[in-house]
Order: structure tokens, then C-alpha cells, then sequence
């Protein structure tokens, strides 16, 4: 029963891993970038949930409630999901370029061309 009492925690450690693999251990760069963006939603969804205190309500001043839930990990996230969206604009970018360059995607293939 405790072990779902911390269910949303276990999906935020899957989803990291996920993330993670796809940052390390794929040579695809499209590949990676969709692991980072599946990483970065992980955080968020963490942050989000750490911010909303059980229950809490909207900071408005209201003396009918006397907790109140802190607004600013939702702020603060809604900036990283801009500079997250930025993030993964820049690096497609990127990849279009090296793969004009390249005439490829795969990591391991880059390596090879550039040592020799």
C-alpha cells in the first residue's frame, strides 16, 4: 500500500530513465533530443507535484482557507518549459546542419568521418 501512496514518484523515476537512455545510450541525435525532452518533462512534472501542498488552495487571501499551495515552482516551471521548447528548436537546428554536412544522424558515423 505505501509503495502506491508514491506512485507518482515511481513514474517520475521511470520517466528520467527513460530520458536518460535516450540521451546515452542512443547514437540517433533526433533520438537523443526526443530523450532530453522526455527527461525535462520528468523535472517538470516532479517540480509541479512538489509545489502543490495537500490540501492548499490558490494564494488568495481568503479567511476561509488557511494553507495556501506556493505558486512559484508553476511559474518557474512555465519559464523552463519556454526555454525547454527553445532548447529543442536550437538543437533540430543543429542536427538539419550536421546532417547537411554529414549526410548523417548517427553519432558513431560523425565520430568515424571526423577521426579519419
Amino acid at each position: 500500500m505505501e509503495l502506491l501512496a508514491k506512485f507518482n514518484y515511481w513514474i517520475y523515476i521511470v520517466l528520467m530513465l527513460v530520458g536518460l537512455w535516450g540521451v546515452i545510450g542512443k547514437s540517433n541525435l533526433i533520438k537523443r533530443v526526443i530523450g532530453l525532452g522526455i527527461f525535462q518533462t520528468a523535472i517538470f512534472l516532479f517540480f509541479i507535484s512538489v509545489g502543490k501542498l495537500e490540501g492548499g488552495t490558490a494564494p488568495v487571501r481568503d479567511s476561509a482557507h488557511q494553507a495556501y499551495s506556493n505558486p512559484l515552482p508553476h511559474a518557474l516551471i512555465l519559464t523552463a518549459i519556454v526555454v525547454s521548447v527553445s532548447i529543442t528548436a536550437v538543437a533540430l537546428a543543429i542536427i538539419i546542419n550536421i546532417k547537411r554536412a554529414y549526410r548523417t544522424i548517427e553519432a558513431d558515423e560523425i565520430d568515424r568521418m571526423d577521426s579519419a
